[in-house]
C-alpha cells in the first residue's frame, strides 16, 4: 500500500507560527519595562522557527510514509528535537546579535525550552494526521480486500456449480443406473458430498489441506466413474501438510483444469500428482494438450491467483515445458486477515 504523504495547508503553517510568535511576547506585555524592538524580534525569531520546524516535521515524516507503524518513532523525535535545538541555538545567537543588551545565558534557556515545545507540538499534531491518514487507507484496503474476495467467491460458485459438470455427472449416472453398475450409490453420495462441500467452504477463506482433499477425492470418484481408467491420481503429502491451510477448492480446480485441458483416454491415461516440496505443495501433469479445449464458466487459474494475492499477498508459481505442467502453491501455516 503507497502511504499518502501529509500535506498542510501554507496558510495554517504561516497563520500558526505568526500565532505562536505572538504569544511568544504576551508575558512582555505584561511586564512594566516593555520593549516594543525586543518583543518584534522575539516574536518574528519565535514564528521563524516555528515555520522552519514545520517544514523539517512534514519532510522528516514523509521520509517513512510507506511503513504501516501507528506509533509514535521516538527516535525521529529525538532526531527532530535536536534539529529544533540547533535552529533555536542559532535564532537565540541572531536575537543577541540584534539585542546585544539581553543577557544570552537566560535568554538560551528560556527560547530553547520554548523551541522544545513548539517542536513537540507540530510533531504530535503531524504523527497525529499521519496516523489518522494510514487507518483511513487500511480501512480502504480491507474494503478492497473483502469486495475481490467476495468477486471470487462468486466466481468460484458459479465454477463449482458449472452445468457442463452437472450434465455429464447426470449422464454418466444415468448410464450406470441402466447398467446397474455396482458404483451408483456411491457415484450419488460422492455426488451429493461434493455439492455439500460446495456449500459448506463457500463463506470460508481457508480451510485445511486435509478437507481440501475430501473434495478432490470426491471429484475424481466422480470423474473415473465418467473416464475410468484414463485418469490416474497420485498423492504424496506428508502428514503435516495435511494440517495446513488453502483457500477452499483450490486443488479441486487445479485438478479440474488439468482434465479440462488434456487428452484423458484408455489409451493414453492422465496422471496427476500431488505432492510438497521446500515448503510448496505442487500438482503436475503431463502436457497432452487437446485439439479443442472446453468452454469455461470460472475464473480457473485467475481465481486462484486473485485470492492468493489479495486475500493472503502471496504468489502461486507456474512452471511448463513441453513435458511436464506444474503449479506451486506456498503453504499456509496460519492465516492473519489483512
Amino acid at each position: 500500500m503507497q502511504q499518502q504523504k501529509i500535506k498542510i495547508s501554507q496558510a495554517v503553517i504561516w497563520v500558526s507560527s505568526i500565532f505562536l510568535g505572538i504569544l511568544s511576547s504576551v508575558p512582555q506585555l505584561a511586564s512594566h519595562e516593555f520593549n516594543w524592538k525586543e518583543a518584534i524580534v522575539n516574536s518574528v525569531l519565535t514564528a521563524a522557527f516555528s515555520v522552519i520546524m514545520w517544514y523539517i516535521n512534514i519532510y522528516m515524516l514523509n521520509k517513512t510514509a510507506g511503513k504501516r507503524n501507528q506509533h509514535i518513532s521516538y527516535s525521529k523525535l529525538l532526531i527532530i528535537l535536536a534539529f529544533g535545538m540547533v535552529i533555536m541555538f542559532g535564532l537565540a545567537w541572531i536575537q543577541q546579535l540584534i539585542l546585544s543588551h539581553i543577557n544570552f545565558g537566560p535568554v538560551m534557556l528560556m527560547v530553547e525550552v520554548r523551541g522544545i515545545l513548539i517542536n513537540l507540538v507540530c510533531y504530535m499534531f503531524l504523527t497525529l494526521l499521519q496516523n489518522n491518514y494510514t487507518g483511513q487507507q487500511v480501512q480502504l484496503e480491507l474494503e478492497k480486500v473483502k469486495s475481490d474476495n467476495l468477486g471470487a467467491q462468486y466466481e468460484l460458485l458459479k465454477q463449482q456449480i458449472n452445468p457442463h459438470f452437472l450434465f455429464n455427472s447426470l449422464n454418466t449416472l444415468k448410464l450406470m443406473a441402466e447398467t446397474h453398475d455396482t458404483e451408483t450409490v456411491d457415484f450419488v453420495v460422492k455426488l451429493s458430498d461434493f455439492y455439500r462441500f460446495t456449500l459448506e467452504s463457500r463463506k470460508l477463506d481457508l480451510i485445511s489441506i486435509q478437507e481440501e482433499m475430501k473434495i478432490v477425492d470426491s471429484y475424481l470418484f466422480l470423474q473415473k466413474a465418467r473416464f475410468g481408467d484414463g485418469i490416474t491420481f497420485t498423492t504424496e503429502l506428508d502428514k503435516k501438510t495435511y494440517s495446513t491451510l488453502i483457500p477452499p477448492f483450490t486443488l479441486q480446480l487445479l485438478v479440474e483444469n488439468c482434465i479440462k485441458h488434456n487428452i484423458v483416454s484408455q489409451s493414453k491415461p492422465l496422471h496427476i500428482k500431488i505432492y510438497d516440496v521446500s515448503n510448496t505443495i505442487i500438482i503436475e501433469n503431463p502436457i497432452q494438450r487437446k485439439m479443442a479445449v472446453e468452454d469455461s464458466l470460472g475464473v480457473g487459474l485467475d481465481n486462484i491467483k486473485m485470492r492468493y494475492k489479495h486475500l493472503l499477498e502471496q504468489d502461486i508459481t507456474i512452471h511448463s515445458d513441453e513435458k511436464i505442467f506444474q503449479i506451486k502453491l506456498p503453504l499456509i501455516h496460519e492465516y492473519h486477515h489483512y
